[in-house]
């Protein structure tokens, strides 16, 4: 970090999370809509699966080619054109016109997160003096879990009383995102050396001194993130089909539930400490899906509440850890194509197996899909909290 940014506005990082959080708002807006577009359009739940997995996708492309370019251009460029293609993510859906505009809203939406996974979380900790470093830490994990979380809440909220609920959502996202960009503005820039960006795939930027640190946290973060993508492709319709709840505000609650969840979870993080924490909530993680296994297996609605609390406490619990414990090891310079690897690990995770459970559910039907799914992420979970137990991340 250079001199300048070293004496910041003890404001500066809670502006910084917000603007996160409105980024990330957006990208999972549309999740309590898709029973409605999939009513409107006539496609699959397999499709559902495939709309959300683009979204992963362009994630996952602009963290292997622009993951470090906050590192070499500068944090507010790049948070300001990620607010920007956020914007253009809304208009898509806005202007909804049949199933190929939507797989481009989610492509940009990809794009904007991409982007904000690494240069906003990077932004948040350099804006914030150094006595406030943990609870910088927290701000930016707790901005990115609750802005995903709050999009669903939000979207089914004012979608369920409204005579175009696909339009009013989108709308109040746009006006958010303006808001989110006056705000950047008014944000210090923490890159002093800045230099003309290499356009070009760079893969995982993972520096040899941290991969000790990085693989068992890569690896929290893929079964955590796991969970995160049944919940937000899966779970609205599995609600509407199997339990008959076709409250959009009731689906955009339950999937809300485990993101709240994970925000307490990394809210306990500090008290319990990164050695114990990374395992700890690989642990609970596992309870919370032998939950939500039982609320397919029986459906029943509190199960999978149950499910989507304990879920999302193990997943908070340990992303916070591995993202604290992967940026305190890596260097400066390379602290943004870092964290942007994480989050390419922890993005397979979220689409990957969600795809599976769409074709899946094409044979056997949504809740014997789900139940497969919950039978491996278990494993995975499992293995993650053993190795991590066995081998806790050790800082460079």
């Amino acid at each position: 970090m250079s001199d300048a940014s070293r004496n910041r506005p003890r404001l500066g990082y809670p502006v910084a999370a917000v603007v996160f959080a409105v980024g990330m708002l957006g990208t999972t807006l549309p999740t309590p809509l898709y029973g409605l577009y999939r009513e409107k359009l006539g496609f699959s739940e397999f499709m559902v699966t495939v709309v959300f997995a683009v979204y992963a996708v362009g994630v996952i492309a602009v963290l292997l080619l622009l993951g470090n370019l906050s590192d070499q251009i500068g944090r507010r460029p790049v948070l300001l054109f990620a607010l920007g293609l956020s914007a253009g993510s809304a208009l898509c859906f806005l202007f909804e016109g049949g199933l190929g505009v939507l797989l481009v809203g989610r492509v940009l939406s990809g794009f904007s997160a991409g982007l904000l996974s690494g240069a906003a979380t990077v932004t948040v900790m350099e804006v914030a003096p150094r006595q406030s470093a943990r609870r910088a830490g927290f701000a930016a994990t707790a901005a990115n879990m609750g802005g995903l979380g709050c999009g669903p809440l939000f979207a089914g909220v004012l979608a369920q009383e409204e005579p175009s609920p696909l339009r009013l959502p989108f709308l109040v996202d746009l006006a958010l995102i303006v808001v989110a960009a006056l705000l950047v503005w008014g944000l210090p820039e923490t890159v002093a050396d800045r230099r003309r960006p290499r356009l070009r795939p760079q893969g995982l930027t993972v520096p040899p001194e941290v991969r000790g640190v990085f693989v068992p946290a890569a690896a929290a973060g893929f079964g955590g993130f796991a969970l995160l993508g049944l919940f937000t492709a899966v779970a609205p319709s599995f609600l509407a089909q199997t339990l008959g709840e076709r409250n959009l505000a009731v689906a955009g609650t339950v999937v809300f539930s485990v993101f709240l969840a994970s925000v307490v979870g990394q809210a306990l993080t500090d008290r319990i400490g990164t050695r114990r924490t990374l395992p700890g909530g690989c642990f609970v993680l596992v309870a919370g899906l032998l939950l939500v296994a039982a609320a397919l297996y029986w459906e029943s609605l509190p199960l999978l509440v149950a499910g989507a609390l304990c879920g999302g406490l193990g997943q908070g619990l340990s992303f916070r850890a591995a993202v604290g414990a992967v940026s305190a090891a890596a260097p400066a310079a390379h602290r943004g194509g870092t964290i942007s690897a994480f989050f390419v690990i922890a993005y397979l995770g979220i689409s990957l197996p969600v795809v599976g459970v769409g074709a899946l559910s094409l044979a056997t039907g949504l809740r014997t899909a789900g139940l497969v799914f919950s039978g491996c992420v278990i494993l995975l979970a499992v293995c993650v909290g053993l190795y991590v137990s066995r081998k806790p991340p050790q800082r460079a």
